[in-house]
């Protein structure tokens, strides 16, 4: 099977139901399966061997994920907010390649790489333009290459993650129903077309036969704006989105969310001040937080909308601390904790996450990281309580130890998010000579409260945890650095703490 199946299916079924609305543009399904097989003919006339793009969220994105899917060549969407010099690179290791987006900007840094340069609009108008001929593709088992995507490379060059067809279906079919939107459904995709949730939110739409409304660049006005005029009934928010939208309804900015049933976030550590306030603000949306990678197709595990709720009401601080995990395993994936000698670890205990199910590449281009049962590393720190919600540490390179013992950042962050005076915390690890590493913290200080005094700091941290935990170094900050998706970049923090 090939993700092409997804839109081809939602146009048979309903031609004439709008599937995408862009810059107020409206698409039905039948018109985007008519584009997406004009972009087939245009990716077969370049002998491209990727399709890349290189621009915000738009009816572009959408259509060359289905176009490059019907042609067999993989679909890579680029971080526009690279470098020049870094960008070149990453141009340069997928030439030649049919690039869609920032035409000036790719003929400046990669012109001489032998790419097929489009502008989004020339794209677009091309490919509804074009009459395709008849369908004579041999459609591929689910094993050729559907996208591309490369890491974020924060401590080293970016990896190019493979998804197979077979991996996104498996996530696909194992999660959605088809045709299982209402008409009047809508979805709001603000998330960057190159990060895995922008492209399985438009998979899982199409599937679905839910409306897709894009919105190319993120404001918390016009995000509510959008809501409201298009009624929008799902979307999806990174944290650092979420805490903005409910800053700015607390300023006063008009708000009328009553069709937004379901709400979803993930990429970062959503601070339990934020989705407290959200759970209050939206009284009648179904908030999920779900967890997933690149290299797993997207969620693995949720915490669903009556967990939230529940949690929210509950006396019993283990229900209550549910807010701060990522949830249960998604049925079509199985979940072990593992220690450094790979054992599987008992509940409590934390350890590095593994992950095992259909859904799940674990493949780069460079090489496999599944080891010979199936199973994927993430890297991710996290442990296991004995109902089986999933609750993360941090990454496990980000465990810092000290004289042999291993800390979590994550559980010195929550103790410090408990002062009044601060809004965000960030715990890592600092040099130390007596015990090989020690703890440093990044704080800021909540605005209109005073900059609180580093004994009292280390005090709090002393009563609720180990003293071992008590940090050595304290930075005040006026705010912490954060990627687009909301992920912290403690190599950041390190880096200020070393200063």
């Amino acid at each position: 099977m090939n993700i092409a199946l997804l839109l081809e299916m939602a146009a048979e079924a309903a031609p004439d139901r709008v599937g995408l609305v862009c810059d107020g543009k409206r698409w039905t399904y039948g018109e985007l399966l008519s584009a997406a097989r004009g972009a087939f003919e245009l990716i077969v006339e370049s002998d491209a061997q990727y399709v890349a793009l290189l621009d915000e969220s738009s009816e572009a994105a959408l259509i060359a994920v289905f176009g490059a899917a019907l042609a067999g060549v993989p679909y890579c969407p680029l971080n526009y907010r690279l470098p020049d010099a870094d960008l070149a690179a990453l141009l340069g290791r997928i030439a030649p390649a049919l690039v869609i987006g920032d035409e000036e900007r790719v003929i400046r840094v990669a012109g001489d790489q032998g790419h097929t340069i489009m502008a989004r609009e020339e794209f677009a108008q091309k490919v509804q333009e074009i009459v395709p001929g008849e369908d004579t593709r041999e459609t591929d088992a689910g094993e050729g290459v559907a996208i591309q995507l490369f890491t974020s490379g924060t401590t080293a060059a970016p990896k190019a993650a493979i998804l197979r067809h077979s991996n996104l279906l498996g996530y696909i079919l194992g999660t959605v129903e088809f045709a299982s939107a209402d008409e009047d459904d809508a979805a709001l995709v603000v998330v960057p077309p190159y990060h895995i949730a922008g492209i399985s939110a438009l998979l899982s739409s199409i599937y679905a036969q839910r409306k897709i409304v894009m919105l190319p660049s993120f404001t918390p006005e016009a995000w509510l704006a959008l809501v409201a005029e298009e009624r929008i009934t799902n979307a999806f928010v990174v944290p650092t989105m979420l805490a903005r939208i409910v800053d700015a309804i607390e300023r006063g900015t008009p708000a009328q969310v009553s069709s937004l049933r379901a709400v979803a976030y993930g990429g970062g550590k959503m601070p339990l001040e934020v989705i407290h306030k959200a759970l209050e603000l939206f009284p009648t949306s179904g908030f999920t937080n779900a967890y997933g990678l690149t290299e797993t197709s997207s969620t693995v595990a949720l915490l669903g909308p009556d967990e939230h709720r529940a949690a929210l009401a509950s006396d019993d601080p283990k229900v209550r601390a549910r807010l701060t995990s990522v949830g249960k395993p998604i049925p079509t994936v199985e979940l072990e904790i593992r220690g450094e000698d790979g054992q599987v670890l008992p509940v409590g205990e934390a350890g590095e996450i593994y992950v095992r199910g259909d859904q799940v590449s674990g493949e780069y281009k460079e090489k496999s990281a599944l080891d010979a049962e199936g199973w994927f590393p993430t890297r991710d720190a996290g442990y296991m309580d004995e109902e089986g919600y999933l609750f993360l540490s941090g990454r496990a390179d980000d465990v810092i130890v000290r004289g042999g013992e291993n800390m979590s950042p994550g559980e010195i962050e929550d103790v410090l998010l408990t002062h009044p005076a601060i809004a965000d915390a960030c715990a890592c690890a600092v040099p130390s000579i007596e015990w090989g590493e020690a703890v440093g913290v990044a704080v800021v200080t909540r605005e209109g409260h005073e900059q609180p005094d580093e004994d009292e700091l280390k005090e709090l941290i002393r009563g609720r945890l180990r003293s071992s935990r008590v940090p050595e170094r304290i930075a005040f900050v006026a705010e912490l650095p954060y990627n687009e998706m909301g992920k912290l970049l403690r190599r950041k923090v390190k880096d200020v703490l070393a200063a």
